[in-house]
Order: C-alpha cells, then sequence, then structure tokens
C-alpha cells in the first residue's frame, strides 16, 4: 500500500510569485532526488488576502516528513508561509465492488 502526503497552508496574496517560485524549486529537488512525483496547487479565490496553498507527493517513504520539513527550511519556505503547515497522509486503497 502507497501512502500519499499532503500539506497545505496559508501564503499572503502579495507574496504569491515569490512563494511559487521558491516552492517549485523545493518541489523540483525532492521529485529529483527521492524520485517521487510532486504537485502543486494554490486555491483560485484570495481570503483574508490570502491564498491555500497546497504541496502533493505521492508514494512517499515513512520517513519523508522529516525530509519535507528540511527541504522548507532550506527553501525559505517557512518565511514565507502565515501560521501553521497542516500534514495528512493518505493511503491508497483498492475497492471491492
Amino acid at each position: 500500500m502507497s501512502t500519499n502526503l499532503y500539506i497545505y497552508y496559508k501564503v499572503a496574496a502579495s507574496r504569491a510569485q515569490e512563494f511559487d517560485h521558491a516552492a517549485a524549486a523545493m518541489q523540483a529537488d525532492l521529485s529529483l532526488q527521492h524520485q517521487i512525483n510532486t504537485a502543486f496547487k494554490r486555491s483560485a479565490e484570495i481570503k483574508d488576502e490570502h491564498h491555500t496553498w497546497m504541496e502533493v507527493y505521492s508514494s512517499v517513504p515513512p520517513d519523508f516528513l522529516q525530509v519535507i520539513d528540511q527541504a522548507v527550511a532550506r527553501h525559505g519556505l517557512a518565511a514565507l508561509i502565515d501560521g501553521p503547515r497542516h500534514t495528512e497522509f493518505f493511503v491508497n486503497i483498492s475497492s471491492c465492488a
């Protein structure tokens, strides 16, 4: 069974372009180093002057959250995020019909 990691948080709309460049570089590095699929998404609407952003990582190893935390620090993302980063792991299952 493979595990996917979803991380979401708020970023000020005024910093969207700066954040996008830093986060995209981080995901490109992680994808290359760990041979995983990544996705990066942003809410379409602005709420309270912020967008909600989401990172998606497919089929990650058990210790991948530590890898992400190090990458966030290395790419300077923490300084651009307002509030906590929320993380959730989901497993891929097959349904029996």
